[in-house]
């Protein structure tokens, strides 16, 4: 690794906004240490990959972690009912992925702290409240699913959920409350490395390469497009890109104490995690594709652990067991990372200690916030006859409707010169990001029109739907002048030093009448499609 460097501005605690003096210090990740002071290497290669080895994780752990219990089941639902005609929707959300996750990386390496608390001291408590709260009862809901996932692949074998539950609920608590950070990514790594079960999965259904080949560069739908599609691709997209995510990531880079000479180490690892996460999704979707074509189990999708006894009939007890397995490995990492966003976000909008370097007495309130979250989820899914699949199906299609309102207040910051300084976005960025929060609001129009109109004609909706999003991005793009609060150009090595000051050295943002006005109409449309959302998403568990 390279030689020291004197300490620099962007590792003095006193002069950042750091919160907890647990985040600064040498990065102790998994599979390596960097020094607290120590510089990027220039050359060789081998230096390269031995920092990079030490700095993955954050981006990782994120990405595999997103292919969670909601996520398989998600992904096998569209394999199982539409073959590979949804693939090319990996691709588009490949990219958003990248890009969302980018603009996190850079937010959490400068400014040290998490996104809760930006939020909070930029935008005020109320702001904060909504978004942190949308956290919370997102999450937990997704919380749920993890549990229902667990109990699901465990129920293959033979366990009950009585069983199962509890003791996933008190591994999960004690994998993440030892004290040391690298224990922690560790364990994550193993799981990790149990996801890859998915790819021998998908060559034993027998893939067929030109049905993939047009499943991935012909965008459409088995079927055509109703309002049922419409769900389930709303649903893919909240799996894929869920606003947890950006919690999570920026959190964790804070606590794994990465700052702005090592982001590009980070963005690595966060592109390889994106890749690797929808090549994990291509492959579910493939082995229900192609196992279940042709038999009377296509277009049935119930939930996970059906598709496990189905791949039991179709291609022997080994596939079944390796679904179960994958959905456990799945269930499990997405459980410790979307409660670790909560307990993360919590910490950081009270100011408590809220650290994985901490140990159990010295992060009470941390801790014990994971703790209670775990069992009062465990706690729910082992109530008797609840709609284990709805449920599932109905978080992941809510994520989809609220990522939006994240992605928004995600590119206000990155757009903010007193928080990132020289590392805001560029205008081409900005372009990319705001056609991906036209494109989202767009599917969720469509669902809320045709939850409210059955009978519409959807692909005529979409047709009319979708030329009114290119009509005002192209008026958007023709009137929108030059950005606020442009930084100049700086030399690179000042760049890698440059961090964000205190927070109460800010100067509070100033919104435009129109910006307050489109956030609080954003925040109205939300409230009225998760209702609707709600509303479509029980008329398909009953039939309708």
């Amino acid at each position: 690794m390279p030689g020291k460097a004197s300490p620099a501005p962007d590792e003095a605690p006193e002069t950042t906004a750091v919160l907890d003096e647990a985040h600064v210090g040498d990065i102790r990740g998994a599979l390596g240490t960097i020094s607290r002071h120590e510089l990027p290497p220039r050359r060789p290669w081998r230096k390269r990959l031995l920092a990079l080895a030490a700095i993955m994780g954050p981006g990782l752990i994120v990405m595999v972690g997103d292919n969670d219990a909601g996520g398989v089941a998600t992904y096998a639902q569209a394999g199982q009912n539409y073959g590979p005609s949804l693939l090319w929707v990996l691709l588009l959300l490949m990219l958003v992925l990248m890009v969302s996750q980018e603009m996190v990386v850079r937010l959490g390496a400068v400014t040290g702290v998490g996104h809760g608390r930006l939020i909070k001291e930029r935008f005020g408590r109320m702001w904060a409240a909504f978004s942190v709260g949308d956290l919370v009862i997102l999450n937990f809901a997704t919380l749920v699913t993890e549990f229902i996932g667990v109990s699901l692949a465990l129920s293959y074998f033979g366990v009950s959920p009585f069983a199962s539950v509890p003791l996933a609920a008190v591994a999960l608590v004690v994998m993440t409350a030892t004290g040391s950070f690298r224990r922690w990514e560790r364990f994550m790594y193993l799981l990790v490395a149990s996801n890859l079960l998915v790819y021998p999965l998908a060559f034993f259904s027998g893939p067929k390469p030109g049905s993939i080949a047009r499943g991935l560069l012909v965008p459409g739908v088995a079927g055509g497009f109703n309002s049922t599609s419409v769900l389930l691709l709303i649903a893919i997209v909240g799996t894929t890109v869920a606003p947890w995510q950006l919690f999570f990531q920026q959190s964790n880079i804070v606590d794994k104490r990465i700052t702005p000479r090592w982001i590009n180490y980070e963005r690595a690892d966060t592109f390889l995690g994106a890749v690797i996460t929808n090549l994990g999704a291509g492959a579910i979707m493939v082995t229900t594709a192609f196992a279940f074509a042709g038999t009377r189990f296509h277009g049935r999708f119930t939930n996970a652990l059906a598709v496990a006894h189905d791949l039991s009939g179709t291609l022997g007890h080994a596939a079944g067991a390796m679904f179960a397995i994958v959905l456990l490995d799945a269930s499990l990492l997405g459980a410790a990372a979307v409660t670790l966003s909560i307990s993360y976000a919590v910490g950081d909008v009270f100011g408590a200690k809220h650290s994985l370097h901490r140990g159990w007495r010295d992060a009470k309130a941390f801790y014990g916030s994971f703790a209670a979250l775990i069992l009062a989820a465990a706690g729910i899914v082992l109530i008797p006859g609840a709609p284990l699949g709805l449920i599932t199906e109905g978080v992941q299609a809510l994520a989809g409707v609220l990522l939006p309102s994240a992605i928004v207040f995600l590119l206000m910051l990155c757009n903010d010169a007193q928080v990132l300084g020289p590392w805001v976005n560029p205008r081409w960025l900005n372009a990319v990001a705001t056609t991906i929060v036209a494109v989202l609001v767009a599917l969720s129009v469509i669902l809320m029109a045709t939850t409210l109109f059955p009978r519409l004609d959807v692909p005529l909706l979409t047709e009319v739907v979708g030329s009114v999003v290119v009509v005002a991005l192209l008026v958007g793009a023709a009137t929108s002048g030059r950005r606020r609060n442009a930084v100049p150009p700086v030399p690179a090595e000042e760049k890698a030093r440059w961090t964000m000051p205190q927070l109460a050295l800010l100067e509070r943002p100033r919104w435009s009448p129109g910006r307050r006005a489109g956030l609080y109409l954003l925040r109205a449309y939300l409230v009225i499609a998760v209702v609707l959302l709600v509303v479509k998403t029980v008329e398909v568990g009953l039939g309708h």
